[in-house]
Formats: C-alpha cells, structure tokens, sequence
C-alpha cells in the first residue's frame, strides 16, 4: 500500500540534513570572503590555539658621542590561548507542532533559525577580540574620516612587508552619519551587514559589535578560522550528517516515549587573529 499524500519519507529527513549542512558550509566560504581569509584550518579538537601580542622594550636613545648604544629588544608573546572544543545543541519539536504547523515550519524553519545563532556564536567570539583594547594598537581622531585614515596608517605600518588586503569594522551610527545623504548598497552575509571596495578595504563590516565612537581594522591574513571536524570515528558512533570537509554535523530522529522529534547539531570553530597588535584600533575624540 502507498504511503499517503505529504507523508514525510526518510529521503525526506535526509535531504532536511544535508541542506542544513550545505547552508553552513555556505555561509563560512561567504564568510571566508567577506574578511579575506584564505585559511579554513582542520585541527584535532581539544588543540590550543595561541594568539599573539609584541613587546617592545626599547633603549633610552639618548646615547653621548662614542658610546655603545643600548639594545632595543622586540619580542613575541601570548597573549591569550584557546582550546578548540566542541558545541553542542539539541532541539526537540512535539508531534502536536508538527500536525498544526507542518514539517517544514515546525523542524526545518526551526533549523535554520538555531544555525543563525550559532552562526552568531562563531562571529560574536571574533568580535570579543576586536573589541578588546588592551593588547591592540591603538590610536586617536577627532572625526570618523580622520579615524579610518589613522587606521589605514597605522595597518601600512604593522604590515609594511607584506601585500595585504584589510577589513574595517565600524559601528552603524557612526558609519550612517559619515555617509548622510550618500546612498551606498549593503550586503548582508553570516549574519553581518558589509560592503567591499569602499574606503580601499577589502570589505566594510558594519555592526554594533563596534562600540560606537570606534573604528577598529586589521589585516585579512591576520585572521583565521580553525574547526575540528565532525567525521571520522564520531560516523561510527552517531548519524551525523555532514558535508565533505566536516564543518558541522546534524542528526534528527523520532522519540517515541515522548513523541517528539529531535534535532542534534554539533561544530567546534573558531575565528581569530594571529596577532592582537595587529589589529588597530581608533578612537573618535570630537574637538570641544
């Protein structure tokens, strides 16, 4: 006998899984492209990651006629290390939402508004290191003009040997009254609003991560995202569906006992950079 009309098959729930998984793989090669990151590095999870601060000790240049000048003394440290562990998320959906709403509305649709904010989760720990004025560069301007300027100059000066392209961060307040009357098209892309080309950045991210009255920017080879890849021996254990490098992994099922049904998603990724004093970052002190 046929299954009746709008059941939902098996091939059904697989092709939910895979959809899921080629969403995201989606969004991080767009998100690649937006900061300029070239590298998506697999590690074993569990691995640390090191982020990286200069020291500079430097001599008193005030040195009499035929003395030996004192050493000035660069140096690299860690500023901060990560672990590289895995998140998981599990969400259930009852059969009565089912019947009322249908599949599509009550797993799928349900689906795809957890991958945002686990999307939001990956750019948020990002954001954390751009805000963070401690270890970065920094410098001062008196408008939103001068401090993308003093940004720029200070990036030709942390990155004066390498061909780089960079990534402005601004906040939307500010970015909307520089721009006024000007009418510029956005973009809108893992969750963050951008534009490319403008100001000579490789992309303009806009958002209120930014505290206002701050410009911050950094070099695109200067960040990276590192994963730990939901495959290999976890395949054996778990129906985890997947794309082809791993990125994420998502299984469903039926629970009978309480007549639900089930959505568990599990990815282990972080985006960071390599060095926290090459990230500039400018502060807007308006002249009284």
């Amino acid at each position: 006998m046929a299954a009746e009309a709008n059941t939902t098959m098996q091939n059904d729930l697989i092709a939910a899984s895979i959809d899921f998984t080629e969403q995201f793989a989606g969004s991080i090669k767009k998100l690649q492209e937006i900061l300029g990151v070239t590298r998506l590095t697999p590690m074993p999870v569990g691995n640390q990651i090191k982020i990286y601060k200069s020291k500079v000790t430097k001599a008193n240049g005030k040195v009499g006629e035929g003395e030996v000048i004192p050493l000035s003394k660069v140096t690299r440290e860690i500023a901060d290390t990560l672990t590289l562990e895995y998140s998981k998320y599990r969400k259930l959906v009852t059969a009565e939402s089912i019947q009322s709403s249908g599949f599509q509305a009550a797993v799928n649709d349900t689906d795809a508004k957890l991958l945002k904010d686990i999307q939001k989760d990956i750019k948020n720990g990002l954001f954390s290191f751009l805000a963070n004025t401690s270890t970065v560069t920094t410098t001062t301007a008196t408008s939103f003009k001068g401090a993308v300027a003093k940004v720029m100059g200070q990036l030709a000066v942390k990155w004066e040997d390498d061909d780089i392209q960079s990534v402005l961060f601004v906040n939307p307040v500010d970015f909307y009254d520089y721009l006024g009357d000007t009418n510029v098209t956005l973009q809108t892309a893992f969750g963050m609003t951008y534009l490319q080309g403008f100001f000579n950045f490789n992309s303009v991210i806009v958002s209120s991560a930014v505290p206002q009255g701050k410009v911050i920017a950094t070099a695109a080879n200067n960040l990276n995202i590192a994963y730990a890849q939901v495959g290999g021996n976890l395949t054996q254990a778990f129906s985890f569906t997947t794309d082809e490098t791993g990125l994420i992994g998502i299984a469903h099922n039926n629970v009978n006992d309480s007549l639900t049904y089930q959505s568990v998603i599990m990815d282990a990724m972080k985006v960071f950079p390599e060095r926290l004093d090459g990230i500039v970052v400018a502060t807007i002190t308006p002249e009284k």
